[in-house]
């Protein structure tokens, strides 16, 4: 099954997550563990348009529904950002082409305006990954998207969000010393350098903030 990342909680001490795989076509699955440990599965990937293979775990609005990204499937193949509602049905929000929109995104985060922000591990201009926003009405604008040098490579899962709506995250690969770095951009899609790792005792290829 491969679960790939945490666990989100509601009030009543519900959880829910994804796994990779497993399941009927083995494209993973959007699932929920109740307060004894039983565990439903909310909705199975087919693998095709819908998306497949979950790389990341879900946010939850207030009404109950789940959001989160497939890194395959999809249109292109290129991973989807889905959104699961309170009865089991899945709608693909964005399907990614691969190309200048990004592909393989890795999670997602919500604002209390319902817009959901995220990252590609590669695709853009320099197939070195994104930063983006996805509206309501599933348009997606590319915030920022790197070039694979001293601004960083292949950002990770997953980024969080301040009350100015700047954006921080990390990127796996590229800074100074190609190990990786953290990084914040700002809400005119300035991207600054917070930190490059170094490989060394502050360590390497980070994974999240």
């Amino acid at each position: 099954m491969s679960p790939q990342s945490g666990v989100i909680a509601d009030t009543r001490g519900n959880l829910y997550g994804t796994t990779s795989t497993g399941v009927v076509a083995n494209a993973g699955v959007v699932y929920k563990v109740d307060s004894t440990g039983r565990q439903t599965a909310l909705y199975s990937f087919t693998g095709g348009a819908d998306g497949g293979n979950p790389n990341a775990g879900v946010v939850r609005d207030p009404e109950g529904n789940l959001y989160g990204t497939t890194c395959c499937g999809g249109t292109a193949g290129a991973g989807v950002v889905y959104k699961v509602d309170t009865s089991g049905k899945e709608t693909v929000l964005y399907s990614f082409t691969g190309g200048a929109d990004g592909s393989d995104p890795v999670g997602v985060i919500l604002d209390s305006a319902g817009d959901l922000y995220g990252a590609t591990w590669s695709g853009g201009s320099a197939n070195a990954g994104l930063l983006y926003k996805l509206d309501t009405a599933g348009n997606e604008t590319v915030l920022y998207d790197f070039t694979g040098g001293a601004d960083g490579a292949n950002p990770r899962p997953s980024l969080i969000r301040d009350s100015a709506g700047n954006l921080y995250g990390t990127a796996a690969g590229g800074g100074a010393e190609h190990d990786g770095v953290v990084f914040k951009l700002n809400t005119t899609g300035h991207l600054i350098v917070l930190h490059n790792f170094r490989g060394g005792t502050d360590g390497s290829d980070r994974s999240s903030v």
